[in-house]
């Protein structure tokens, strides 16, 4: 189908069925309405960087009010739209990537007031959901697909996705994918991916120690062509119960990725993961292997991915090196027991060790720790600070946060 055409058949066709007068008799629609929830997320966050190579450093406070609705359910079908205002408080000392003050580092939480969702979904049929509209994908562990929800401007699809799990244990979820909107915002001119995608996924539990999990991603981007790739992999986790506190979780994961579409590049590259998880409560550990292959001229590429929560979150390495990467990293955390006046403090510390694939060039270390306060089901604060210590070619730079959250 054409893109353009998709391009306004998604929110017109949601706004159509949305209208009461259309299909829904008048009090039964009130019912719905009546019987659904408001959506209201508030963050402030301070967000400093130290980066070499910039003689500034970057100090963002930015706030995000995230306001919205989700009505109830009428004959299967119900509808939610929401709405993101982000701005900044104070001067602007960093480079939120359309401000023009490229004399600071890169914080992209740009001022913007926009539709963040607006979709309807319908469940009336056995075992599926069906969503259309501008909404929230988040794949798997969000590796491939993801909705940045780090940054203040989410990242959301206006897609078309049809999930069905009518087999006890089996998951089939199909999305079509017409426009990425990016966290930069619409005034940025990378704000929008608009293309053909088509992203499926199948993961199955029936297996007492064993998940697996298959995907195809098809990306078609016309705004970024040498990303448009079809990428094909499966995932096995193993959870292996120990003793009744003891539990060591297995992961591994491969997937094969060529150039599609318009891509001007040729290229078939891999992707690794192996990794072992131990929850021994309070604690975790986690340690691990990643591989994102490059041929010298172009790596692996994930631009619908959750890129901050994998490798650093200095987020040095968020389009992968021509050569490639390895990240070899090790992490632990803790779950405070016994705080006052709060209802759980988790601290974690992960470490990364990072390389070329290709050739084997030193890129440099990190350092990442993190202490999420739980304060109430609805108010949590969050401390991160990040150090990546640079090499072969790329910056050292260290980052702060403090963010502060409430939900209803």
């Amino acid at each position: 189908m054409n893109s353009k055409r998709m391009r306004y058949l998604i929110p017109a066709v949601t706004l159509g069925m949305l209208l009461p007068g259309a299909v829904l008799a008048e009090d039964d629609f009130g019912e719905a309405l009546l019987g659904g929830k408001p959506i209201v997320d508030l963050r402030l966050r301070y967000e400093h960087v130290d980066q070499e190579g910039f003689a500034n450093d970057a100090n963002a406070w930015t706030g995000r009010v995230r306001l919205g609705y989700e009505t109830g359910i009428f004959h299967g079908f119900s509808a939610l739209a929401d709405f993101d205002f982000v701005g900044h408080v104070g001067p602007e000392d960093y480079n939120d990537t359309i401000n023009g003050r490229t004399a600071y580092p890169v914080v992209p939480d740009a001022d913007a007031a926009e539709l963040n969702r607006l979709q309807i979904v319908y469940s009336g049929l056995p075992g599926t959901t069906v969503t259309l509209g501008r909404q929230r994908i988040v794949l798997g562990n969000a590796r491939f697909v993801g909705n940045v929800g780090w940054r203040q401007n989410e990242q959301t699809f206006d897609a078309l996705r049809v999930v069905n799990n009518s087999i006890e244990g089996l998951t089939l979820g199909y999305a079509y994918v017409n426009r990425v909107n990016r966290v930069f915002s619409e005034r940025s001119p990378a704000g929008r991916f608009r293309g053909d995608n088509h992203l499926l996924n199948a993961d199955y539990t029936g297996f007492a120690n064993l998940a697996l999990g298959a995907y195809a991603y098809l990306l078609d981007l016309n705004e970024a062509q040498a990303l448009s790739t079809a990428t094909y992999g499966l995932r096995a986790a193993a959870p292996l119960e120990l003793s009744d506190s003891a539990k060591l979780t297995l992961t591994g994961e491969y997937a094969r990725q060529s150039d599609r579409a318009g891509n001007p590049l040729s290229f078939d590259l891999d992707y690794y993961l192996a990794e072992a998880s131990l929850a021994l409560a309070p604690f975790g550990f986690t340690a691990g292997y990643e591989v994102l292959e490059g041929d010298g001229t172009t790596g692996f590429s994930t631009p619908l991915a959750t890129l901050h929560a994998f490798n650093g979150w200095a987020d040095t390495f968020l389009t992968t090196p021509a050569n490639g990467l390895e990240d070899i990293y090790l992490g632990a955390s803790w779950t405070v027991p016994g705080i006052p006046a709060i209802e759980k403090l988790v601290l974690g510390v992960t470490w990364h060790d990072f390389s070329a694939e290709r050739g084997g060039a030193d890129f440099g270390d990190e350092l990442d720790l993190v202490a999420n306060v739980v304060v109430t089901k609805n108010v949590s604060v969050n401390l991160k600070y990040a150090s990546y210590d640079g090499d072969g070619g790329f910056t050292s730079r260290d980052k702060a946060w403090i963010s502060l959250t409430y939900t209803y």
